[in-house]
């Protein structure tokens, strides 16, 4: 079935609902929505794209980015939504690399991409958009469960970025476990993309329509932790997703504002680690009205769950214990963890694997990388982790952040944790140094929110654990580098060590 439907359906019954807004001001409802999106497709038809093909986004956040994506889908053709901080030639690479047909570009990137890419642009609001969007529609070109809808391009850390291959189906199961697993979502709430709709938040966007809910972008376009304060508390019964990051800006924000929230319904939070000092701030700020999500591209925003109420628990024995986990496995996929000997018991830590509905069929042209991630039917995910008796799952690290100091594993995320609870550290990352006696040591980047001693962060590590865990030590900078996601680039952190700073 072609996702796309769930918008036609909405429209038939409930076609004058608010659909889109942009900022405060409703730009279109159901209809307006639904006949965008099918003149979209008819113009998308009429110019060769065929069921299958693949037409980019490389875009801002902004209101049109709905009627784009839903236009490609009612043609039948997939979507390759591009992370809008990619240099034009990164952008490009990924464009060649699908195939794409077309290329949607938010008009402050068009110039840049024209000159790097040989498909067909259209500027998103430009004249010729405002004429594909407009006149006689499509009808939903029909499609199967197994069919290619959103090519996702990973972050490519590690070199060239894989194109995840999404399917109709994974993005159905995903959506479906949205309302079972995460949060119920009626026609009288509003997401708010905040986060950049390329990623997590635009995954979301398919239960929103289904159940007729509206879709808030920020006039900003993105990330503004007083607009949105301001956007929920106007609207009322908003949702949406971010990363740990901004979770903590907008708990900064609401502090200095001596804000609580108004408005604001949920907050899904995952992309990233969520310290155990920072969540608790957040709920002591806004009260339960966080839900933490894990999932990665190749299983979307579907591996684990941990409910408003987990998540806002302070009497069972273990709430720290659970809190500091990333839930339980959704309804969709069975979670394991890997060990030398297959699967292994409670309390082991290994490689976290993953079956279900919406683990990827493999990456787009890349045989030798789907061979390596897809075994025996288990999605190997690269990240470390344990399950407990009771099915929580807390993560160690991804495999390769981990450190290993005098052929001892250590996990940063740990010593992380530890440094945040101290009063003078706003945030941290550890990284493992090259080290020619240990193999690697433990280096702290940390940001201070107040002057502190590296001798004073040695005693409170060595009154949480253990000494070889402890870092050697302690950088101080005023910010920590982080991608268009809000993850923090530890790549970049290592590589000061290569360039001797």
């Amino acid at each position: 079935m072609n996702l796309a439907l769930w918008l036609e359906r909405r429209a038939a019954v409930a076609g004058d609902t608010p659909a889109i807004y942009h900022g405060e001001e409703v730009v279109a409802d159901y209809n307006a929505f639904q006949a965008q999106a099918s003149a979209l497709a008819g113009n998308l038809a009429a110019a060769g794209v065929a069921p299958g093909d693949r037409i980019a986004i490389f875009a801002k956040n902004c209101p049109d980015y709905l009627v784009v994506m839903y236009g490609v889908w009612i043609a039948g053709a997939a979507v390759v939504p591009i992370n809008a901080k990619l240099h034009a030639k990164e952008a490009a690479w990924i464009i060649g690399n699908a195939g794409a047909k077309f290329a949607f570009v938010s008009g402050d990137l068009t110039a840049a991409l024209d000159a790097e890419s040989p498909v067909r642009l259209v500027e998103i609001g430009g004249p010729e958009f405002a004429a594909m969007t407009a006149g006689g529609g499509l009808a939903c070109v029909p499609r199967e469960t197994g069919d290619l809808c959103w090519l996702f391009y990973t972050s490519g850390t590690t070199g060239r970025p894989k194109g995840v291959r999404i399917t109709h189906g994974m993005l159905m199961a995903t959506s479906l476990a949205y309302p079972v697993d995460v949060d119920p979502v009626t026609s009288a709430d509003a997401a708010l993309y905040a986060a950049p709709m390329s990623h997590g938040a635009g995954i979301y966007a398919p239960i929103h329509v289904r159940m007729g809910a509206g879709h808030i972008v920020p006039a900003s376009g993105g990330f503004d932790a007083g607009e949105v304060l301001e956007l929920a508390r106007g609207h009322g019964s908003v949702s949406m997703f971010m990363a740990p990051t901004m979770v903590r800006r907008l708990t900064d924000a609401a502090q200095a504002a001596g804000a609580r929230g108004a408005g604001i319904k949920t907050i899904v939070y995952g992309g990233g680690p969520m310290y155990l000092a920072d969540i608790v701030e957040a709920v002591d700020r806004f009260g339960p009205k966080f839900v933490q999500i894990y999932g990665q591209g190749e299983c979307p925003m579907a591996i684990t769950a941990l409910s408003r109420d987990e998540v806002a628990d302070r009497t069972h024995p273990r709430w720290q214990e659970r809190l500091g986990s990333v839930g339980r496995a959704q309804s969709v996929v069975a979670v394991a963890i890997g060990g030398a000997d297959g699967i292994s018991p409670p309390g082991e830590t290994g490689e976290i694997m993953v079956k279900g509905l919406p683990v990827m069929p493999g990456y787009w042209h890349n045989a030798e990388a789907t061979e390596k991630t897809l075994k025996d039917g288990w999605l190997m995910t690269g990240d470390v982790g344990r399950l407990d008796a009771d099915g929580y799952l807390t993560l160690a690290d991804r495999s390769k952040d981990v450190i290993i100091s005098g052929g001892t594993n250590i996990y940063p995320r740990e010593v992380e944790e530890v440094l945040l609870m101290h009063p003078s550290v706003h945030e941290v990352s550890v990284v493992g140094r090259p080290s020619a006696e240990w193999g690697e040591d433990v280096v702290a980047f940390v940001v201070a929110s107040a002057p502190v001693e590296p001798s004073v962060l040695d005693a409170h590590c060595l009154g949480a654990i253990a000494r070889f865990k402890r870092p050697k030590d302690y950088v101080f900078v005023e910010d920590l580098p982080k991608n268009n996601y809000g993850k923090v680039l530890k790549t970049e952190l290592r590589k000061r060590f290569e360039e001797g700073a």
